[in-house]
């Protein structure tokens, strides 16, 4: 282990500066929300690497209401606002929903802006934190790796199985849920992640140092150091770390399919490409169909 990542013997999950009270929020020390927007990089080029693949699939499904589990500042939630679709939004990070907040006040004079619902909620809790149309939202979606910043804080997953449990609750029959994470496969065969990526194409991302921490000799967390090359006004924020759970793709295909039951259809994309097409990609994306 790097000891850059330990602080008196103690394993860091995030930058300094962070209570402990906020562990599900590894944005809360303010860092990684400053300089978000710089880390994801050109946004209508981001958005040009997915946009196509992400509305097509909602519109084939003739999907109207959507609740974004994961909406950060809220880049996608903006991108399927623009649409036309009707978003439900939700962080658990307060620092970057204030980002997204400003961009609703912003543009408040667009219909569907104005009627844009942002929330701050748990995936624990989603039942009691959001208010879902009846018989639940024709899509969830939960993009960007968000997922993996959960820890496996029992050592059985059942946080996770709980928060697939409440994510399929909020999925209305004959709906879709879509949920991407990183290319943990290849991260834990490699030490490093793939090259490319689908999502973030900024060009002030210096470099990333990536760290495996093994519990009884499983990988339970993978952090990331992410080094930014950015303005003197950023100066302080040029650094910042996140961890992640190390979800192998069986694994996170057990959780699926264990939450939506047999009966689901579930496809597994490779950076939005079929598997066959694209043997290693940066992202998994996990569509599941909800039966009737």
């Amino acid at each position: 282990m790097a000891s850059s990542g330990k602080v008196d013997g103690v394993f860091r999950m995030r930058s300094l500066g962070t209570a402990t009270a906020g562990i599900t929020d590894q944005y809360a020390d303010g860092k990684a929300a400053k300089v978000w927007q710089l880390y994801i990089g050109d946004q209508s080029s981001r958005t040009q690497n997915y946009k196509t693949f992400l509305v097509n699939l909602l519109r084939q499904k003739r999907v109207s209401t959507i609740f974004d589990t994961a909406c950060g500042t809220g880049v996608d939630s903006v991108m399927l606002l623009e649409e036309g679709f009707q978003m439900t939004s939700s962080d658990a990070s307060d620092k970057m929903l204030k980002v997204a907040h400003k961009t609703r006040w912003e543009r408040r004079k667009e219909a569907t802006f104005e009627d844009w619902v942002i929330e701050e909620a748990n995936w624990l809790t989603l039942e009691d934190d959001i208010e879902k149309p009846a018989g639940g939202f024709d899509a969830v979606i939960c993009m960007g790796n968000s997922f993996a910043h959960l820890p496996d804080f029992h050592g059985d997953q059942s946080d996770h199985k709980k928060c697939f449990e409440n994510f399929n609750s909020m999925v209305k029959p004959g709906g879709i849920f879509i949920i991407d994470h990183r290319n943990y496969d290849y991260i834990l065969a490699n030490g490093k992640s793939p090259a490319k990526n689908i999502y973030y194409n900024s060009s002030h991302i210096q470099d990333i140092k990536t760290s495996v921490l093994y519990v009884n000799n499983k990988p339970n967390l993978i952090t990331l150091d992410y080094f930014m090359n950015v303005d003197a006004m950023y100066a302080d924020s040029n650094q910042f770390r996140l961890s992640y759970y190390p979800h192998t793709l069986q694994g996170f295909s057990s959780l699926c399919r264990e939450a939506f039951g047999p009966r689901a259809k579930h496809t597994v994309y490779a950076d939005f490409k079929p598997l066959n097409v694209e043997p290693e990609p940066s992202f998994y994306i996990h569509v599941v169909e909800k039966p009737l």
